[in-house]
């Protein structure tokens, strides 16, 4: 039996077909055409699962059903997408739509909640009782795993780590409080930080890196810049680092998960970021003196963990 799964982006709709063994067969991409009509979404998912059956040499009949991962709100009780800002999405009927469109069950999640569960079943969450996946991407995707299911809320917005505050009256985030977690540890807030140390550092490697254009930083700039023995990038670095540990720590100390996951672009950064990092985070956590500690690891399945996860969604 195989199983179709999609990740549906704000840039991208990337489909999969997955095996009885949890391995990703085939693989397909295109541009996510956004805002658009309720009609046109549903035509663009019905053409990226139809063109990744084609291209496994599959029929419609070889697979149960469509597993989609959405950004926002997902409600997966009634197949709505309630909320999706980056998309436009506002009570979008997808599972109906769709389900009528091609005459195939769909099953709908939050992209983040499909991402850990991708890595819970074929990743680095394999194992865990109580599980939580975290992403540093564009904002900070979150999912959490217990008992082998997702943890929605009663609402279906549950998990929203990257909402809660760890700087009072601190930075606007995109969902309008001060001081998220996501507006300092997301790559979009390492960006920020990463521009105004250059602002305030006109001598930093940073400007070199960049060359000369601040609008050129990304995640790795101030990486770089610490690499070559820059005071501000080491600057920055230290303190992403610090505002990463302190969510973490409150992840753990919320869950005392089994196992924390962190992927995204940022993560590829790897022992300069790990390290550091692991110790931060075992001076912050209230059970520091427990036998048991949450092991903190990379993510395994890169972008393949949303699809992955959706196309699991049924079993």
């Amino acid at each position: 039996m195989y199983f179709l799964g999609i990740d549906l982006g704000g840039t991208n709709i990337a489909a999969g077909i997955v095996d009885r063994n949890n391995r990703m067969v085939v693989k397909t991409s295109r541009k996510t055409r956004v805002p658009c009509p309720d009609d046109e979404i549903c035509s663009q998912l019905a053409d990226a699962a139809s063109e990744t059956l084609r291209k496994a040499g599959l029929a419609w009949d070889d697979i149960p059903y469509i597993g989609i991962g959405s950004p926002g709100t997902v409600n997966r009780e009634t197949g709505v997408i309630e909320y999706a800002n980056n998309l436009h999405f506002s009570n979008l009927p997808l599972r109906k739509l769709l389900e009528d469109k091609l005459g195939k069950k769909v099953i709908l999640e939050n992209d983040a909640n499909a991402a850990a569960y991708g890595e819970y079943k074929a990743g680095a969450l394999r194992g865990a009782k109580i599980a939580v996946a975290i992403t540093l991407g564009t904002g900070i995707g979150s999912g959490i795993i217990l008992d082998g299911k997702i943890l929605a809320g009663s609402n279906f917005a549950g998990g929203e780590i990257g909402h809660t505050v760890i700087v009072a009256n601190g930075r606007r985030c995109t969902c309008g409080r001060l001081g998220c977690w996501e507006a300092y540890a997301s790559a979009t807030g390492l960006i920020r930080s990463t521009r105004e140390a250059m602002e305030k550092d006109r001598s930093s490697a940073m400007w070199k890196i960049t060359n000369g254009d601040p609008a050129n930083a990304d995640g790795r700039t101030a990486f770089q810049a610490m690499r070559e023995g820059d005071t501000a990038g080491k600057t920055v670095v230290n303190e992403y680092i610090g505002y990463l540990a302190c969510g973490l720590a409150n992840c753990i100390n919320i869950f005392q998960p089994d196992i924390l996951c962190i992927g995204g672009g940022v993560s590829n950064e790897g022992d300069p970021l790990m390290i550091p990092l692991k110790e931060a985070v075992k001076k912050e956590v209230y059970s520091k003196n427990s036998v048991k500690q949450t092991v903190i690891c990379r993510a395994q399945l890169g972008n393949d963990a949303g699809i992955l996860g959706a196309a699991l969604l049924g079993e």
